[in-house]
Parts: C-alpha cells; structure tokens; sequence
C-alpha cells in the first residue's frame, strides 16, 4: 500500500510539474507532457516483479517456471523487433491467412509492381452496376477489412450486393526505395480503376477508402479532377482519414523537423521504413494498454496471450518505401500542404480538394487517436461536391470494424456542416448501430443511376498484368 501511495504522489507531481511551466508553447507542452507520462507508466510498481504482488504469488506457485518462460518470450520478441521491443500481443499460431481470417472468396485479377488487385466472388444473384474499389492503408496488411466472417466488411459489403475489389499493397523492401506517393496513386487506385474496366467494362467506381490509403485517395480523386476523368469516380468515401493535417494527436510527439530529417537520414541510408518501428512507435501512443500489459503478462507472468484476430493483425506490419515517407511526413504531417490549392503536386499536375464534385462520405471515430475527428473534419469541408460526415463510437479500428449485428459502437449524424468540429458535434443526433447501413444507404442513393443500378453478376477474370 505505502509503495502504491508513493507512486500516486509521483505521478500526481510530475503531472503538475509540467502544467505548471512557463514559457512554453501548446507543441512543446504536449510533447513534455507525454514524455512525462511515459515516464511515469515506465516506473510503476506493476511493472516490476517484487512490487507486483500477482507476480510475486505466480512466482511462488510455480517455482519460478512464469519468469523463466516470459524470458523465452522475451527473447523470442527481441528477435522480432525493431527499434524497441515489439511485444507479442496475441498467439499467432493460431491465425493462418486464408485459413481462419482473409477467407472471403475471391482472387487476385491483376497485379503491378506495387499491389495485386482482388475481386471477390459474388453471393447474390445479382449486382450493383458499378464496382467498389477498397484502397486500404499500406503501413499494416489488407485484411483488416476482412478478418473473421462474423466481422468481414469485405463479406457484408459481396453479401449486400456490391461487385468489391481490394487492394492489397505489396511489402517493400530496398529495391522500391524509388517509389514516390504519385507512384502509389498511378499504380495503385488508378491502375485498378483501368483494370477494373478491363474486368467488367465500367468506366467508373465507387472508392471506399481507410486512413492513409483515404489521404492517398483524396489525391487521387484530385489529380482526376485536374485531368478531367474526374467521372471516373462516382463517390468516394473516406475511413478515419486526415487530409487536414492541423492537429495529427499524439503522433505529433515524434514529428517535427529534426525527426523528420533523422527518419530521412535513416531512410537514406536502408530505402524503407521498417514496418516493425512504425508499430512500436503506434503502441507507445497508447502505452499502458498495448505495451506494459502485455509487457506484464507475457514476460513477468509467464503467460501466453490470447487469440485476437485483430491483434493479430496489428502485429502484421508492412514496410514503408523512402520515397513515399519521407515525402508524406514532410509533406502532410509537417507543412500541411494538401489542403492548400495547388500545394501538392503529382506528375507535373497541381491538385486542389476543393475542385472535387463527386460526392464525398467522411466516417471518423470518436476515441481515434490515429486520425483524430477534430482535424478529419475539416477534410469533409473541403469539396465542392456534396458531403455527409458522420462520427462513429470507439478507435481508429473498432469504431470502423463495427458490423451491423453487433450494435457495439452507436454513430453520431447531423445533415449540416457548420464551420467547426464541436459546433457540428453539439447539434448532431445520436444514432443506435453500426454506421454500415447508413453509408450503404448513402452510396446506392450517390454512386448508382436509377437506371443502371443492377446487373448480372461478373465473377473474378484476370486481366492484364504489368
């Protein structure tokens, strides 16, 4: 109890401590702020083996047997990571792609240098007309939108009716230092669009869009517009996604200018991003229950963590080439620039968000603190074009992973736009459910004519590759 007390009063003094401190600015407060709290997390009594009485008990009951086997694990982990320690957040052994998660019928139909193209099978007898292309992120694997059946946007999304396509972003390695974010868009959204058009003989798409792949996409749609194919987009939708980089959360701690020219520096140096620091660096914005938890139980209890599709997942990092980085970190998170008219430049084309007429669906989270709402809202004011926002329940993952039959997270809808995130906020309604229904409402009434909404269905073909 004593030990215990004497943490809180540390804590409590660190943590006024640092609000008590003149002369420093709202950055340099926050980021004082969460090195002080890494701090304090690192040293509390639950960490270490004789001021955690659960430890001690286990200890005792098996002869230290627990300490000997969370030191193979912790072995095991420190030959699997990066920088840092990534600590094994659930048993691998029992997930298989293709096995027990990613099992949504499907193949691949056209692949490049940078991505593979998967159509699905479809399961209704007939489809909508025009295909939805899903552009995931590329810093972890495609199949977050397709784990268990039971949790399968992609499988609810076929079952509904759509022709999906997905992209599945290749793991770079130093051979793709080269690749630029206008690599990835020509390569990736736009060679799908052609090869979806080869496949079914539509000249344009639904896009369905998550996180980065939604701020690669937002470009995208952009260059599109600046070359007049801007029809080949019927309606975008955007999943957790910052285009407006004005607040990027607690990530911001590792981004300023010096940390940028040492990621580049280093980038220089191996062509990519090892996949494994990104996820360490993630973890460490929620420290207590992504790291020292498992820290915990894994190497001082002895114990084997439990299965978790989506941990699973999240384990199953991706590298990031140096070309695209390096050039996204310096020219989103630090200067902001794609919201600017003409700030970014792709292929020797100025694009500019406000010229975008198709019709956009922003989706954030409220507890994101990847892509956190107050600055993904001010994407959704950005096109010309109408707009719909809404605000779902929990994180970046578990607020967008929320199918219907669950009812876990409610959402949050308000048909105005007003000029600030809690003046939008303050008078939205409250909605029961997952937000799938209302956005699946929302793209049959924006991507489909009338006329032209269903067709038979157009099984998986492959198409020219290059």
């Amino acid at each position: 109890m004593a030990i215990m007390q004497q943490y809180l009063l540390f804590s409590q003094m660190v943590e006024e401590l640092v609000e008590s401190l003149s002369g420093l600015d709202e950055t340099q407060q926050r980021n004082l702020m969460f090195y002080a709290r890494q701090l304090v997390n690192a040293m509390s009594p639950t960490n270490f083996i004789t001021t955690n009485p659960e430890v001690m008990r286990r200890t005792i009951e098996t002869r230290g047997q627990n300490l000997v086997d969370g030191l193979a694990r912790l072995r095991e982990d420190l030959g699997n990571s990066g920088e840092g320690i990534n600590v094994r957040m659930t048993d691998r052994a029992a997930f298989g792609v293709g096995e027990n998660i990613a099992v949504t019928p499907g193949s691949v139909v056209y692949e490049n240098e940078l991505i593979q193209l998967i159509q699905y099978t479809p399961t209704t007898e007939k489809t909508f007309k025009t295909p939805l292309l899903m552009v995931p992120p590329w810093i972890n694997k495609y199949y977050i939108l397709d784990l268990r059946e039971d949790n399968s946007m992609v499988k609810w999304l076929v079952d509904q009716g759509h022709t999906v396509f997905l992209i599945s972003w290749r793991n770079p390695g130093p051979e793709q230092r080269d690749i630029t974010w206008a690599d990835y868009m020509q390569m990736g959204p736009i060679s799908a669009i052609e090869a979806i058009e080869q496949a079914c003989g539509e000249k344009s798409v639904n896009l369905l869009s998550y996180c980065v792949g939604g701020t690669l996409t937002a470009s995208t749609v952009a260059y599109l517009t600046s070359t007049r194919r801007g029809r080949k987009v019927k309606s975008v939708t955007y999943m957790a996604t910052l285009q407006d980089f004005r607040d990027p959360g607690d990530i911001g701690v590792f981004l300023n200018d010096r940390v940028v020219a040492g990621i580049e520096k280093t980038l220089e140096v191996k062509g990519y991003l090892d996949g494994r620091s990104m996820a360490y660096t993630f973890n460490l914005l929620r420290e207590n229950d992504l790291f020292w938890s498992f820290y915990i139980n894994n190497y001082l209890k002895g114990e084997t963590p439990a299965a978790f599709d989506l941990l699973y997942w999240n384990t199953d990092g991706t590298n990031l080439p140096a070309g695209t980085h390096a050039w996204y970190l310096r020219h989103m998170y630090l200067e902001n620039r794609l919201v600017e008219p003409g700030g970014i430049e792709l292929d020797g084309v100025k694009i500019d968000l406000r010229k975008v007429s198709a019709p956009s669906y922003f989706v954030s989270t409220k507890e994101d603190h990847i892509a956190k709402w107050n600055s993904t809202y001010y994407g959704a004011l950005l096109p010309k074009g109408p707009v719909t926002f809404v605000l779902g329940g929990s994180g970046h993952i578990a607020g967008i992973v929320n199918p219907p039959h669950k009812n876990k997270y409610g959402y949050w809808t308000n048909d105005a736009l007003p000029a600030t995130h809690e003046e939008w906020l303050e008078s939205a309604t409250a909605q029961e459910g997952s937000w799938w229904p209302h956005w699946q409402a929302w793209m049959t009434d924006n991507g489909y004519a009338d006329s032209e909404k269903w067709c038979p269905c157009v099984n998986p073909v492959t198409v020219s590759s290059r």
